[in-house]
This record gives C-alpha cells, sequence and structure tokens, in this order.
C-alpha cells in the first residue's frame, strides 16, 4: 500500500535540503551539461544523506566514476552508523564500453534490488547515472529490432518507460506487517546533448518527477559547487513537508525560506 511522503530525504547539501527538497519516498532529476557536476552532486548524496541503503547504478558513464566510488567509499564512515559507508552501498556498473542490453537492463535490475530492500523495511536512495544513456540504450535496441521511431529516434514508448521507472518509487507499507513503513527514493542524472533541455528524455523525466535540479556549466565554470540553478529548479513536495518542518525546525521555517527564495 503506497502513503504518502512526509519526510524529506537530507542529503547534506544546503541548497537541497533547503530550497529543493526531496522526501524520502520521492522522485528528483539532476539534468545538465557535460561539466556541471552532475556525478559529483550524486555522488555527494551517496555519501551523506540519511538513508540506510544505497544503491548506486553507473549506466553508460565512464569507468573512472565508478572506480573512484569503489576506492573512496570504503575510507568514509556513515556518519549514521559509525561503519565504512560501503557497508550500506550496492553498485552496479555497466559502464560506456559494455554491451548496449546489458546497459539498458542494469536500470531495471537496480531498482528490482532497491524494492527487495525497501520490503525488507529499509529506506532505500536510488542514485541513476545516467538516464539518458539508458534511453540510448533503448534507442539502439528499437532500431535494431525495426521498430517504428519517434522524437530524435527514441522509441515511441520512451515516455512509458521512463514513467514506469519514476513510479517505483514511494513511501509504502510493506506487506507481512501493517507497522513496518520503508521508503524508496529515487534520483536520476539526465546528460542532455548540449545541455538542451527541450529533448525528448529531458522532457519525458520532467513530467513524471516532483523534483527538479537544474545544473548549469556557467555556474561550474565560476567554481560555485554545486551548480545548482536556483531560478529554474523547483520542488513540487515543500508543501506536504510545512508540519514536518514546523514540527522539526521551527513555526517561522516556511516564511523565512520563502522570503530567502524571493531575494534570490
Amino acid at each position: 500500500k503506497k502513503l504518502p511522503p512526509i519526510e524529506p530525504l537530507i542529503t547534506g547539501q544546503r541548497v537541497i535540503d533547503t530550497f529543493f527538497p526531496v522526501t524520502k519516498g520521492g522522485t528528483a532529476c539532476i539534468p545538465g551539461p557535460f561539466g556541471s557536476g552532475k556525478t559529483v552532486v550524486q555522488h555527494q548524496i551517496s555519501k551523506w544523506c540519511n538513508a540506510e541503503i544505497i544503491l548506486f547504478i553507473g549506466c553508460g558513464e565512464r569507468g573512472n566514476e565508478m572506480t573512484d566510488v569503489l576506492l573512496e567509499f570504503p575510507e568514509l564512515i556513515d556518519p549514521y552508523s559509525g561503519k565504512p559507508l560501503m557497508e550500506r552501498t550496492i553498485l552496479i556498473a555497466n559502464t560506456s564500453n559494455m554491451p548496449v542490453a546489458a546497459r539498458e537492463a542494469s536500470v531495471y535490475t537496480g531498482i528490482t534490488i532497491a524494492e527487495y530492500y525497501r520490503d525488507m523495511g529499509y529506506n532505500v536512495a536510488l542514485i541513476a547515472d545516467s538516464t539518458s544513456r539508458w534511453a540510448e540504450a533503448m534507442r539502439e535496441i528499437s532500431g535494431r529490432l525495426e521498430e517504428m521511431p519517434g522524437e530524435e529516434g527514441f522509441p515511441a514508448y520512451l515516455g512509458t518507460r521512463i514513467a514506469s521507472f519514476y513510479e517505483r518509487s514511494g513511501r509504502v507499507k510493506c506487506l507481512g506487517s501493517d507497522n513496518r513503513e520503508a521508503t524508496l527514493t529515487i534520483v536520476g542524472a539526465v546528460s542532455p546533448p548540449g545541455g538542451d533541455l527541450s529533448e525528448p528524455v529531458t522532457q519525458n523525466t520532467l513530467r513524471t518527477v516532483q523534483v527538479f535540479w537544474s545544473l548549469q556549466d556557467k555556474l561550474a565554470y565560476k567554481r560555485h559547487f554545486p551548480a545548482i540553478d536556483w531560478l529554474t529548479s523547483y520542488s513540487l513536495y515543500l508543501s506536504g513537508l510545512s508540519e514536518y518542518y514546523k514540527k522539526e525546525i521551527g513555526e517561522e521555517y516556511m516564511e523565512v525560506r520563502n522570503k530567502s527564495m524571493a531575494l534570490l
């Protein structure tokens, strides 16, 4: 049984937690051009967010990024448990030199493993880097199957596949016990060619997700990290989190946050 999300996922990034929060059981996308810091933001969320299980899918990205995770995470300590970060992290590596079919399957493998841990009662965060490579793999397989192409050569069912992936997130009441609740949060990176947010993968993703963290290369070149553009980013979870903020932080929190946003 699905329940409405009521608690934010604390990511450790102040601009996200203050202005554009994602809930436990929510969905978020991180679109941005090459060099804007998508992978770094996802690594930071993987390191410091308050989920109990982290599932990182490297789908069609560079192999050295997965190597960085393998080398760095065992040396870092989880601030919530005091144990090495690697003990709560699952990696699925399908880098750009691997077969196309494996690249498409990696996302489905990851979400299924994440649901398994969610059904055990854990709060799970799934990080997918990058859903654009997954969509490109679908396009390649669709072309080989001689299916009718849609916009920019992507298959006509691209929007359906993206929606069905993100809709597997949520806060749920687990089977077997009415008292056991768990969450699955999905954060997906989108790599639009040339930073063009009007391309099909970004647009189909925006129809589904509730949080949009827009990264700008101009901010990254100015060494403004994370390079989240506060004018175009948004979170649709703010109204649902107002009760949590009043109870846990203070009555004036939302008013102060809105004033700060207006100043920006």
